[in-house]
């Protein structure tokens, strides 16, 4: 079986929804800054693409139509290249990334681009499609499959016993070592700086502007976070719940790319890749607890990767929420010290359909760094899902 290497991964700086740098990106440009940067890191030319293949979360409104297609044209890729939309929720970008991967095992394809998107300012706001948006027989049978993330993950905190103390220490961990790797520049080879056009609400008049700027850090992480201040933060919920505006992640705006190659084609051009996907493993569970969903996951790639849970060097874990971290955390028994080493989307931010593909880039970097062999990407799922994804570093 030929196997799948990453060539490049870059990604654009991540926004903070409704009023940060991306406010007014269409999703098909958003995405287009990533995937142009990564094929000029991988230095091949564009015509040798043989797909593009883009996860999104929310596919309605800027992000409908074949967000993958959309996003090939916006990058200026020639007219042959083609595209497609994956949607597996918060694993989109993964599963992306994944199905390239699988394109180059089979022998069908040499070269594919595949990433990850999500405008939430965009496609998440007053004007969203709910119509029908709910199966009559699903809420009848199974009503949990449509419960909000928020409030899965009050059913972890209250049926695992995952105290609120033990979720804002978490969230706080996640601020300050955010704001750690952000002062060593621990994210400066993924990240690529973004000029946009911000759109700017007078509340008094409802007038909106439009103001250039140009973006190149992340703009979600609160370095002065401290633990007094998460907890006088106030539940969600109300009162007896658990989750907060602090030890959740955060709504915001993103995209990232990476360009995958044969490694025949790769060694036959000695190109230096900087991993190698091992594949991706997928599992259900109850929808009510899908934050959980990593714990099902995880064994069934260790497994099929004859693998034990020593032998991988470094976790990258999506924050959906603290509590359910915590729970996959002490679970598995992931050492505290190799898990988002940096920081998740608690302090970075979470694009939904982009945030996969970014922790693919992140932990590729990251374990370079710290010379690891095998990196473990992994999330919940909406639904109650977990997917996780195995890589070697280079």
């Amino acid at each position: 079986m030929n196997q799948a290497v990453i060539l490049s991964t870059a990604r654009t700086p991540i926004g903070k929804a409704y009023r940060g740098s991306f406010n007014d990106t269409d999703a098909p440009t958003l995405a287009s800054y990533s995937i142009k940067a990564s094929i000029e890191k991988a230095g091949i030319d564009p015509s040798e693409i043989e797909d593009v293949i883009l996860g999104a979360a929310v596919q309605q409104g800027t992000q409908g139509y074949n967000i993958g297609r959309l996003a090939s044209v916006a990058s200026g890729l020639p007219t042959h290249v083609p595209g497609m939309s994956v949607d597996r929720q918060c694993a989109s970008g993964l599963m992306a990334i994944a199905m390239g991967a699988k394109q180059i095992a089979c022998n069908e394809m040499d070269v594919v681009v595949g990433g990850g998107v999500e405008s939430i300012s965009l496609v998440q706001n007053e004007f969203s499609n709910k119509y029908k948006s709910q199966d009559r027989f699903l809420i009848h049978n199974k009503p949990d499959i449509y419960m909000s993330m928020i409030e899965t993950a009050e059913v972890v905190s209250k049926r695992y016993n995952i105290t609120r103390d033990m979720q804002d220490e978490y969230a706080l961990q996640s601020q300050k070592r955010t704001a750690n790797a952000q002062s060593k520049g621990y994210f400066d080879n993924e990240i690529i700086s973004v000029k946009a056009v911000k759109a700017l609400k007078n509340l008094d008049s409802n007038q909106i502007d439009y103001e250039d700027i140009e973006i190149s850090k992340d703009e979600c992480n609160r370095p002065s976070t401290d633990i007094s201040g998460l907890q006088n933060l106030k539940p969600v919920m109300g009162e007896n719940s658990f989750i907060t505006a602090g030890n959740a992640s955060q709504l915001s705006d993103g995209s990232s790319a990476s360009v995958l190659m044969s490694m025949k084609l790769a060694e036959k051009r000695n190109l230096n890749p900087i991993g190698i996907c091992h594949g991706v493993a997928v599992a259900g569970c109850e929808p009510d607890e899908m934050g959980i969903g990593p714990v099902y996951a995880i064994p069934k790639l260790l497994k099929q990767n004859n693998l034990k849970m020593d032998d991988i060097g470094l976790w990258e874990l999506n924050e959906a929420f603290a509590v359910q971290v915590i729970y996959c955390r002490n679970k598995l028994g992931i050492p505290n010290e190799n898990l988002n080493v940096n920081g998740g989307s608690i302090s970075i931010g979470h694009p939904y359909g982009m945030s996969g593909a970014r922790l693919v880039g992140h932990a590729l970097h990251e374990g370079r760094r710290r010379k690891v062999k095998y990196a473990v990407v992994t999330m919940c799922i909406g639904g109650g899902q977990g997917a996780a994804g195995l890589f070697e570093v280079l």
